[in-house]
């Protein structure tokens, strides 16, 4: 890669780390007043008409054929509807020290995914970065681990896991077909599209209240930045990485969403970042460091 690709893979890498280290916190105030379908369905909807505006101005807008809208249609129901939808559900019940704790299992995943499917070879600076990183985030939460017995936090827990091997699978998935096509903005156009009428759908049959003025303006502005930032913008630097760098590399960034997670606690809410916090934080990066490492 020449100098120039370089550097717009580290911008979207960057991106990627440093948005979704936001969305934990847009969730968590999104469903304060939202129910959890209408949010992910909304987030996608807006997030689809804003790639349909840039496909009209590019004059790019055009059918897929059948065989590619199958490779968009299984990550958009791995990924967007089931993967956000539940992690969005299990946000409005599970602590976000929890749910930063599980979410940092999805390297993890990924990582032995890979190697079943055979685009990974398998290293031991991989697997001990893989560990390094997870460990980092265990050492953040450590008191928080006994939450996993608590009986109140069972089904959130539930809906996570399901959350976490299916954003998994559908990454090992992405990586696996990802020469497909170049076109990513088209990709996303149809992604966004299929998981906003799937979850209006779920929204309208599953939800008790669909009374929008109970919708606080504080919830709703969660869901425009979600739709803006954590969809349309994210998921555009997250699949042009998947396309440079092995699914591993990317879904480490896992670990840096802890990081910016816990950051906005202390800038926003006056959280104390601990002695604690800079240790896990040294292993995090570590662990990134030792899996992105190369002698060249």
């Amino acid at each position: 890669m020449n100098q120039k690709t370089d550097l717009k893979l580290i911008i979207c890498l960057i991106i990627v780390g440093i948005v979704w280290g936001t969305t934990y916190l847009g969730i968590r105030v999104a469903v304060e007043t939202i129910p959890p379908w209408f949010i992910t369905s909304i987030r996608q909807a807006i997030a689809a008409l804003i790639v349909l505006g840039i496909l009209l101005y590019r004059r790019q807008l055009s059918w897929i054929g059948w065989r590619n809208l199958k490779y968009q249609l299984i990550p958009s129901l791995l990924m967007l509807v089931i993967a956000n939808g539940f992690t969005t559900i299990a946000e409005q019940t599970l602590p976000s020290g929890l749910t930063s704790i599980m979410s940092a299992l999805s390297p993890v995943v990924i990582f032995i995914g890979s190697l079943l499917f055979g685009i990974q070879k398998p290293s031991l600076k991989g697997f001990v970065g893989v560990l390094l990183g997870f460990s980092g985030v265990v050492f953040i939460f450590r008191n928080g681990l006994s939450d996993i017995l608590d009986p109140n936090y069972k089904t959130g827990i539930l809906f996570l896991s399901i959350a976490i091997l299916s954003w998994s699978a559908g990454t090992v998935y992405s990586k696996k077909h990802t020469h497909k096509s170049n076109n990513i903005a088209l990709n996303l156009f149809y992604q966004f599209s299929i998981s906003a009428l799937i979850q209006f759908v779920l929204a309208f049959s599953i939800s008790s209240n669909t009374d929008v003025s109970s919708w606080s303006f504080r919830s709703i502005f969660a869901v425009v930045y979600l739709a803006i930032f954590g969809s349309v913008v994210a998921f555009f630097c997250y699949h042009y990485a998947l396309k440079r760098v092995t699914a591993v590399q990317v879904s480490v960034l896992n670990y840096v969403n802890t990081i910016i997670a816990v950051f906005l606690g202390w800038l926003l809410l006056d959280e104390v970042i601990t002695t604690d916090f800079i240790i896990a934080t040294l292993l995090i990066m570590l662990g990134v460091f030792i899996i992105n490492y190369k002698k060249k």
